[in-house]
């Protein structure tokens, strides 16, 4: 059945394509479509394509056991896509620019499940508009609007479901998981929170549990079998060698924020030639597991305020990283020098007296001050969505539920794009929460 569009549906994609062709034409310019982890992306889908073998590293360098299970294969594979044709990465970003008007247009129509209203397009997409890291990864080669198409099918098949107790979308949602914990290991650990919500939705309808068992239990089923893949392809049973990498790298920012960057440096620096003396790949991989473990029962309480704090900071991350990097005013190479020259990091060692340097060194700042301002609105939004007795509770749950776990899952790191997949999912709620006030004062102006 084809999907007819409203001179609103219209408009509103019109204006969100014509954001997307900007940034893409200053892509063009700037060419800064790169990050940091891009060519281990593209590296895998070219083993992939020249040799079948699912593969993050250089091919022409010795084989480590690291790489074979670092990058899941879901982006490489939609990299595939463009490189069966031609190696061409623009081609690629142009994909990824019309799926992310797709990403945005598909938010759009769940939540007018919910209550929305198109007269509302104009918040929408001023707060997507707003909220520069969308545009920005359309224009990146990095997995995260892939990852947030499969983010926004989990939970436009949940609410669904909810609303028809037809079983086939919660199949849908398994397959949505599924399809992004190969994307980005960070989805694999909410496997057992899906299990958990499928059971307690099934129990709520009423319905006989054996259907809604094999849905719950699916994408369970399909990680531990990619578990037991890698095992035969590493000797180790795990996911995702990121994991391990973690494990460490959380302290490393910890360490850095307490002790400062020379006592952060040394830290790592010691932990990685201990870990790398060890030969054996699942050796190396539970001593980093357990070396986590450790680190964390012996800086319990203050490392678990350290990473709630920056979990919540998440939530209005401006992202100023991102755009610096996107526009070429910051490298990587100066990202992470020795000495940090962030705005926390600047005052930290400069006190208020360095902030007058900071801003003539930073150009970009008062564009991230007013994309600060919008994730303020968008998170006051948010928090009114939770009281809108007119959204089903569960909806309301879910909603708290996936979006902390995404925080909670980026915890230290909490750049933008860790964001990202569930970003669009916040500003639909925020437009929401904003609905059920301006329909208020419009209704108290007509009566």
């Amino acid at each position: 059945m084809a999907v007819k569009f409203s001179r609103a549906d219209k408009i509103f994609i019109g204006i969100i394509a014509i954001a997307h062709i900007v940034f893409f034409v200053l892509a063009c310019g700037y060419k800064r479509i790169y990050m940091g982890d891009s060519f281990e992306y593209i590296y895998e889908a070219l083993n992939i394509k020249q040799y079948l073998f699912f593969y993050s590293g250089n091919p022409a360098m010795p084989i480590v056991p690291d790489y074979m299970t670092q990058r899941q294969p879901g982006y490489p594979l939609f990299l595939l896509s463009v490189y069966l044709f031609a190696v061409n990465n623009w081609v690629v970003l142009v994909l990824q620019n019309i799926l992310s008007v797709f990403n945005i247009y598909y938010c759009r129509r769940i939540f007018l499940k919910l209550g929305y209203d198109t007269k509302y397009d104009w918040l929408f997409a001023l707060l997507v508009i707003a909220y520069p890291s969308q545009l920005i990864n359309a224009n990146t080669i990095a997995p995260e609007i892939l990852l947030q198409l499969c983010a926004l099918l989990y939970f436009g098949n949940f609410v669904t479901w909810l609303q028809t107790k037809q079983l086939k979308y919660a199949a849908w949602m398994s397959a949505a998981l599924i399809a992004g914990m190969f994307v980005k290991p960070v989805l694999y650990p909410f496997v057992y929170a899906h299990a958990l919500i499928v059971f307690i939705v099934a129990l709520r309808q009423k319905v006989k549990m054996q259907r809604p068992l094999v849905v719950a239990i699916l994408p369970l089923c399909v990680m531990l079998l990619y578990c037991y893949d890698n095992y035969e392809r590493t000797e180790k049973f795990h996911f995702s060698s990121n994991q391990a990498f973690n494990a460490i790298f959380y302290y490393y920012t910890y360490f850095s924020h307490k002790q400062g960057m020379d006592s952060a440096d040394r830290f790592l620096d010691r932990e990685r030639k201990v870990i790398n003396a060890i030969p054996d790949y699942k050796e190396r991989y539970e001593y980093s597991n357990a070396r986590g473990m450790q680190l964390l029962r012996e800086n319990f309480v203050p490392y678990m305020l350290f990473h709630l704090q920056n979990s919540a900071r998440i939530f209005i991350e401006p992202g100023k990283a991102e755009i610096d990097l996107f526009t070429g005013r910051l490298t990587y190479g100066r990202l992470y020098h020795k000495e940090q020259t962030g705005f926390f990091a600047t005052l930290k060692r400069k006190g208020w007296g360095g902030m007058g340097e900071y801003v003539m060194n930073n150009p970009s700042l008062p564009f991230v001050m007013l994309v600060l301002l919008f994730n303020c609105v968008r998170l006051i939004g948010l928090v009114m969505f939770f009281f809108r007795k007119n959204v089903h509770w569960l909806v309301r749950i879910f909603v708290f539920i996936f979006l902390s776990y995404f925080a909670v899952a980026a915890g230290p790191i909490s750049n933008a794009r860790y964001f990202l997949p569930v970003s669009l999912i916040a500003i639909g709620c925020a437009v929401l929460g904003y609905m059920g006030v301006l329909d208020k004062k419009a209704n108290e102006t007509v009566s």
